[in-house]
């Protein structure tokens, strides 16, 4: 059952001042490379604010645990990550979740996940009041900017803007906040 939910993987590369030009051309290597692997769905890039960070979080999706195994154990990426090795301050540091695991993943479990019904629960009371927030903040704003209401646009702004903040603002944090009662 688990090798059809699909599997991601979350890349952080901290990436030495001044070297982001080099990084972002060894990006446009390797990422072709990576949607060739057997098995790949997308991936997402999450770089640094300017002048303030240097660590680059890649995201990859893959249909099964077993492909995208394959494909960070490969002699082709190995091979390219020790390309990039001269760019980065740490070592390549990647966990592999299944589905939306990586949600629920904290740095002080263990490696423990959630039970699914847990996960559930926490994603549904995360994402409700956001939804509420885009119609009653995001789809408003729009209206000031002058663009016209269209219920697919706004709901693509919508939704990018929800699933954005999810990922990286609030399921980071809310976890921490209910790690108790999600661990238990």
């Amino acid at each position: 059952m688990m090798e059809t939910q699909g599997a991601s993987v979350v890349i952080t590369h901290h990436v030495l001042d001044g070297k982001q030009i080099e990084y972002e051309k060894w990006l446009d290597e390797i990422l072709p490379v990576s949607k060739s692997a057997k098995g790949f769905i997308d991936w997402q890039i999450v770089r640094p604010i300017p002048n303030l960070t240097f660590v680059y979080t890649v995201i990859i999706r893959f249909d099964t645990i077993e492909n995208l195994r394959n494909w960070m154990e490969s002699d082709t990426r190995r091979k390219l990550i020790d390309k990039a090795h001269p760019l980065f301050t740490k070592e390549d540091n990647y966990e592999i979740k299944s589905g939306l695991d990586f949600l629920f993943y904290g740095e002080k479990t263990d490696n423990k996940v959630p039970v699914r019904w847990k996960q559930y629960l926490a994603t549904w009371s995360a994402i409700y009041p956001l939804s509420l927030l885009m119609q009653l903040l995001l789809l408003p704003s729009l209206r000031l900017m002058n663009i016209p209401a269209n219920r697919y646009f706004d709901t693509l702004v919508s939704t990018g803007c929800l699933v954005f903040l999810v990922i990286y603002v609030v399921m980071p944090n809310y976890t921490k906040l209910i790690r108790k009662w999600l661990y238990k």
